[in-house]
């Protein structure tokens, strides 16, 4: 699999990531564009009620909102577009131009290190450091990753494996976030499939609520959930490699778990062959939770990893997808209980919602293997 690094004209990083026997020139086009000042990196400010840290990114209120298919930023450069990515790619990676962390990777004006963020007090602020990617899933100008072949999603999470472990080098990083948000009742402000990478200066909350649990259990949490979850009736698909569930305590009205079979950390973690079967599971759930409703399905793929410099050995990769869709035509809102207090209600028993996945992960891949068949014939 091929790999061609690349600068834009502001100086930022561009990666194409080619499939297996593409069709395109290893030559790619330069960024003709001129080059515009990058803005600063954002301030973060802590919140002495919790500790946590919140990156106040004014930057981003500048983006691109649904831009037509002709003007999309994510599609290769035209002469009447001249976007991000300057030639036809199959998978591309760049820095964004808008970022919530970065691209300064040090702060001058604080001590290193957790120490210091963890500490509480009012009115502490700190430099955003960190780095923000998207990641292109392809030159089309709409779908997602369910959209994708096997052999483009294996490219996407080849991606993520190479990016994981270059991001997670960088001084300064702490956590590595890959993840997809799909559809405008997520927030998506771009039709173009494409995901992005966040790299944290710190250790996110979510993670340290589950390092939190760790303490009180015991390093075999994740695999005596993952032994418990492979026993019960929530499966919704399982390899060689991975397991898919929705979880004993869902939060959401769609909410499906994967876990690998094995301790893995993150992506840069995975063999060849775990990335081979996870192309196929991952799309193939995917594509069935489309298959739910007559009208594709909104959803954030998430995809938890360790920290980059601690419990790498008890802290597994987790793949967690949620949908706030409870009906054809309803979506659920967090209102006072959930957004206020973090105190949730489940709509749909985890049970129930396992059932009507699974039949539609079925169904989708019925119809695929249907279509393959006609193509072939």
């Amino acid at each position: 699999m091929a790999r061609h690094r690349h600068s834009l004209s502001d100086g930022r990083d561009l990666v194409y990531f080619d499939d297996p026997g593409t069709s395109l020139p290893p030559e790619r086009s330069l960024d003709t564009r001129a080059a515009q000042p990058r803005p600063l990196t954002a301030r973060m400010r802590q919140d002495p009620l919790t500790g946590e840290w919140i990156s106040v990114a004014a930057n981003r209120q500048n983006r691109v909102f649904l831009p037509p298919a002709h003007l999309d930023p994510l599609a290769p450069a035209t002469p009447d577009n001249p976007s991000e990515i300057p030639s036809n790619y199959d998978v591309a990676v760049f820095e964004n131009k808008s970022p919530s962390f970065g691209p300064l990777l040090t702060d001058a004006d604080a001590p290193a290190g957790l120490d210091d963020l963890a500490a509480i007090g009012l009115g502490r602020s700190r430099t955003s450091v960190g780095r923000c990617e998207v990641v292109c899933f392809s030159p089309e100008t709409e779908g997602s990753f369910a959209s994708l072949s096997v052999t483009r999603a294996r490219t996407v999470i080849e991606a993520w494996a190479e990016r994981t472990h270059v991001l997670s080098q960088l001084p300064g990083i702490e956590q590595v976030f890959p993840f997809e948000n799909r559809g405008e009742a997520i927030g998506v402000t771009l039709h173009h499939p494409h995901g992005q990478i966040y790299s944290y200066p710190y250790v996110t909350p979510r993670t340290q609520r589950v390092i939190e649990s760790l303490e009180s259990y015991g390093p075999a949490l994740f695999a005596d959930i993952l032994a418990r979850e492979q026993a019960s009736e929530r499966v919704i698909l399982s390899g060689e490699y991975w397991t898919a569930f929705v979880p004993f305590a869902a939060r959401w009205p769609i909410e499906v778990h994967m876990l690998p079979n094995r301790q893995l950390p993150d992506f840069a973690a995975t063999t060849l062959a775990e990335r081979d079967e996870l192309a196929v599971l991952y799309r193939r759930l995917l594509r069935g939770i489309d298959a739910i409703y007559s009208t594709p399905t909104p959803y954030i793929a998430a995809w938890h990893q360790a920290p980059v410099n601690t419990h790498r050995s008890d802290i597994r990769l987790m793949l967690q997808v949620t949908s706030p869709r409870r009906a054809e035509d309803k979506l659920k809102f967090l209102a006072g209980s959930e957004a206020a207090m973090g105190a949730w209600i489940g709509d749909v028993a985890p049970e129930q919602a396992a059932a009507t996945i699974r039949q539609a992960v079925e169904s989708a891949a019925a119809r695929d293997t249907d279509q393959s068949s006609e193509a072939s014939a």
